[in-house]
């Protein structure tokens, strides 16, 4: 069976989410906004934490780790490049590394590029793959620590996903990124549609991710770096797809 997931907002436009297995009754969080929330879910659906999946450093993705392990006993598990600025970890995960919910096992992914500690969980049996700051819905995360060619290649491998897998991103800035990409591709008839579907959920108060890999492939500029469509859209027809995404990243920095 896959596992069930539960989108969680946090903060102001912060996502965390909880999958359970529901056969041996183990639950992991990726990602601790905050507390509060999160346990509101466990509740509600009579689960109980047993794994903390860390992607990356960034406050509003770990300061409520360690009361989160407090009230549950959960088990800790991040990046072994960033355990020096993660809370204490209790397994530490390099690439290929598997995690194991239930039978179903996840694959980390380095994706360096938004910090260059940042890892994605991707469970290929259930289909989702969680990619925090690396690959967002419509875009992609600020470049603080990593460089252009860094991020291009982590979004690469997460494009080779299967199309079908669900994306499941760290934040609420669906709208707006989507804004940008209209701004590139304005003739693109799958972005005209993602974003009139977007603007209906938000309306209703909905979360707008996850969202399909294929959508993104159709719509996230950022994965379409190597069409030739969209090189010329922003006047670098003959250049390689670093030296596009690097023009688009900044373009978005500054929109």
């Amino acid at each position: 069976m896959p596992l069930e997931l539960v989108t969680i907002p946090c903060l102001s436009d912060n996502y965390a989410y909880l999958i359970h297995d529901a056969e041996t009754g183990q639950t992991a969080v990726i990602d601790v906004p905050e507390t509060g929330p999160i346990l509101a879910a466990l509740e509600a659906h009579q689960w109980r934490l047993t794994d903390i999946l860390i992607t990356h450093h960034h406050d509003d993705h770990i300061q409520g780790v360690d009361a989160l392990r407090a009230r549950t006993g959960a088990r800790v598990l991040g990046a072994a490049a960033d355990a020096h600025r993660l809370p204490r970890l209790d397994q530490t995960l390099t690439e290929a590394d598997s995690v194991f919910l239930g039978c179903d096992p996840a694959r980390v992914i380095d994706v360096p590029g938004h910090t260059l500690g940042h890892i994605a969980f991707h469970f290929p049996d259930s289909r989702l793959c969680f990619t925090a700051d690396s690959l967002m819905s419509g875009g992609c995360g600020r470049l603080f620590e990593g460089s252009p060619a860094q991020m291009h290649a982590s979004l690469r491998k997460l494009a080779a996903l299967p199309p079908d897998t669900l994306v499941c991103s760290g934040h609420e800035y669906t709208a707006a990124n989507l804004r940008f990409a209209a701004a590139l591709e304005p003739d693109n008839p799958q972005l005209t549609s993602r974003i009139a579907e977007v603007a209906a959920r938000s309306a209703k108060g909905e979360p707008t991710v996850p969202v399909r890999l294929q959508i993104e492939l159709d719509t996230n500029p950022y994965l379409r770096v190597h069409l030739p469509a969209l090189k010329t859209a922003v006047g670098l027809p003959d250049a390689d797809d670093v030296t596009v995404f690097a023009e688009i990243r900044a373009r978005k920095d500054k929109f």
